[in-house]
């Protein structure tokens, strides 16, 4: 289970700092997904930070499977807005990258998720030959690899078309009911949140806390957009969003 208590984060110091995020609480039971939407520069992506490991907590308590989170954690895997791939490596290498650091490659690699997401054939191109979809794909396989128990993921299908942000959407989805890990998702799109999310925390300007909590049960299936629960939660959030 992910807890959350009372999570405040500022950055700066003295007269100059600036609260991001003030008292956030929410919990997510193992396996289940959340999305966080708001506002741009509400304090959505030092949430997911915090809970990475990656920033100190000014107030508040992350615990991650009844630990307190206090530095990156091999278990929990961050997708950023973009696939963050090195340009002078191949698909391969970048894959196999966060193996490679942590000292179990090549015991283990990458090679079947690869394959699982369709890029077997291009494993020893390089970025700039791969399209933008391909990258993010490359970007989760690098994810996967680890066997994470929990999935960040800040803005991760930003600036794809439409066609390819719900092909990649339908293969989170798939990937998160296949292998259970725990989502929290950030995003701007009131439609992937509502896709992806169980539970939805709607965020007010700076600094962030918790406007309003839409529950979502009905996710899961690959046709959930065509649904009246779908309709249903989108409306809701823009609701929310516009209050």
């Amino acid at each position: 289970m992910i807890e959350v208590v009372a999570l405040t984060i500022d950055y700066g110091r003295g007269g100059r700092t600036v609260r991001a995020v003030e008292e956030i609480d929410f919990q997510l039971e193992n396996g289940r997904s959340l999305a966080l939407i708001g506002p741009s520069g509400c304090g959505k992506t030092s949430i997911l930070f915090a809970l990475a490991g990656l920033i100190p907590l000014s107030e508040g308590t992350i615990a991650i499977g009844g630990s307190y989170v206090t530095a990156p954690r091999r278990e929990v895997a961050l997708i950023l807005q973009n696939a963050g791939l090195l340009p002078w490596k191949t698909v391969w290498q970048n894959a196999n990258l966060s193996l490679l650091l942590s000292g179990e490659y090549p015991h283990r690699n990458a090679g079947p998720i690869l394959e699982d997401l369709g890029l077997g054939e291009v494993k020893s191109r390089f970025p700039a030959e791969l399209s933008e979809g391909m990258k993010r794909r490359v970007g989760i396989a690098r994810a996967l690899s680890t066997a994470p128990s929990v999935m960040l993921m800040d803005e991760p299908l930003a600036s794809l078309d439409t066609l390819t942000r719900e092909r990649i959407q339908d293969l989170f989805l798939t990937l998160w009911k296949e292998h259970r890990f725990s989502l929290i998702l950030v995003t701007h799109d009131i439609e992937e949140a509502a896709f992806l999310g169980q539970e939805i925390l709607v965020l007010t300007e700076r600094p962030a806390q918790i406007k309003a909590t839409v529950s979502n049960p009905e996710v899961g299936p690959l046709d959930f957009r065509e649904c009246e629960a779908f309709q249903t939660t989108v409306n809701a959030l823009r609701e929310a969003l516009e209050r």
